[in-house]
């Protein structure tokens, strides 16, 4: 009686194994809705997470699966650029940040920092920080150790967005790279690495 279970107990762990293996190089669903591609061949086909979804890039633009809740319009993910290539994770492989853009079906274009790591198994993509709506980018650049700072224009408090952005920010970012999220760093915080 104990042979059949031990039998059962090793081609469950055989199963597991496998199934873990073809993670790395083949998609899958979550939930039956969200496609996920772990290991993927560059960082514009990476998965990332925005607002609590995951986003499959296919060259650097999502297919537009997700729908906005209640309308027929679709949620279009495209690459932006501004890209910053470091090694985030001490493997030797180069990484990258770089930004996203999200359309949503109205005016609006949201701007997200988003980040990738090279691993020996193929991209993995990160979770995201929203910049802001149809906000400038000016320049990405790495700062000391592994923050990058993210330098933007926004329109100043209670200007409308016809208005040009003027109002010039930074936001300063760290990689966890365990998790996969990126956190925001006190910009007194670099001093400190010095």
């Amino acid at each position: 009686m104990n042979k059949p279970i031990g039998i059962i107990a090793g081609i469950f762990v055989v199963f597991v194994a496998v199934f873990g293996l073809g993670v790395y190089k083949f998609k899958f669903a979550i939930n039956d809705t969200n496609l996920v591609n772990i290991g993927a061949t560059s960082a514009k086909d990476a998965t990332y997470k925005i607002n609590g979804e995951f986003v499959t890039l296919n060259n650097g633009v999502s297919d537009g699966s997700l729908l906005i809740p209640g309308t027929a319009s679709k949620i279009i993910t495209k690459y932006f650029g501004s890209d910053v290539k470091h090694d985030f994770d001490g493997d030797g492989r180069e990484d990258l940040a770089f930004i996203l853009t999200q359309e949503t079906g109205g005016s609006g274009t949201f701007y997200y920092v988003v980040m990738a790591l090279n691993t020996s198994n193929g991209w993995v993509g990160s979770d995201s920080v929203l910049l802001g709506d149809r906000i400038a980018p000016q320049t990405t650049h790495m700062g000391n150790g592994n923050v990058v700072v993210v330098n933007y224009v926004v329109r100043n408090p209670g200007e409308p967005f016809t208005t040009r952005p003027s109002l010039g920010k930074s936001i300063w970012l760290l990689l966890d790279t365990k998790t996969m999220q990126i956190g925001e760093v006190a910009q007194d915080f670099e001093k400190s690495l010095i």
